[in-house]
């Protein structure tokens, strides 16, 4: 089981991180969903359909961890990008209604995390994690992709501690995917080693998250050429 007082801190920091990136979604008028978005290929509409589907799909993962029965977010890769693409097709008061309907079920759910867990860890992408990251892996979902929308909104309005989720969810998927040994060092004295840890790359939180999730390289201080990563 999750501590109480770590789900109870856990939950009401998503809660803050969701709650203002409902208020951006918002405050984004019809013309402004289609705009392009950070995430290559997709408009902003693309963006909270997918943050509406994923809160659905991590429910399935609570599912997992309480149950100890093994379960997959999504059928295959095709179910998932036709079910984001038809929320992105919708009118934008009913997207909204999606995406507010999916977070306030996932953080209904979440709530079970606190009892017997019959799965201490459950898989995502390919890559496992603790049962108890699960909603921390929500935060940081949150909050990359509230900064995905390029709006007013910069990702140091994040809760440190949320900031913290995201760059350990990133690290994660970049260890999955055999990026580059690297040394990720911040100002905040986190440090991740990928690889070998061989080239070192410093930053603080904000930057060194919007680097590695979004190759945004112009706050970060390598030591040597900039590498290329895998997508997160």
């Amino acid at each position: 089981m999750i501590n109480p007082a770590r789900l109870y801190s856990d939950l009401s920091r998503l809660g803050r991180e969701t709650d203002m990136f409902l208020a951006t979604v918002e405050s984004l008028a019809d013309d402004e969903m289609a705009v392009p978005s950070l995430c290559e290929g997709w408009s902003r509409a693309d963006v909270i359909a997918h943050v509406a589907s994923s809160g659905r799909a991590l429910v399935k993962l609570i599912d997992w961890a309480t149950s100890g029965e093994e379960r997959s977010l999504y059928p295959s890769p095709e179910a998932r990008s036709q079910e984001i693409a038809a929320l992105a097709a919708l009118p934008r008061e009913e997207l909204i209604a999606e995406v507010r309907e999916s977070a306030r079920n996932f953080a209904e759910q979440a709530q079970r995390l606190s009892g017997e867990l019959m799965a201490t860890e459950v898989q995502v992408g390919g890559k496992t994690i603790p049962a108890t990251s699960i909603v921390a892996l929500r935060i940081a979902e949150v909050v990359v992709h509230h900064h995905d929308l390029d709006t007013a909104w910069t990702i140091e309005e994040a809760d440190p501690d949320s900031l913290l989720n995201a760059l350990e969810a990133v690290v994660r998927s970049l260890r999955a995917k055999g990026a580059p040994g690297m040394t990720l060092v911040t100002e905040e004295r986190d440090e991740w080693v990928i690889g070998d840890g061989g080239l070192r790359v410093m930053s603080d939180r904000e930057g060194l998250l919007q680097w590695l999730a979004r190759g945004d390289a112009e706050h970060v201080e390598v030591d040597g050429p900039v590498p290329a990563l895998p997508a997160w």
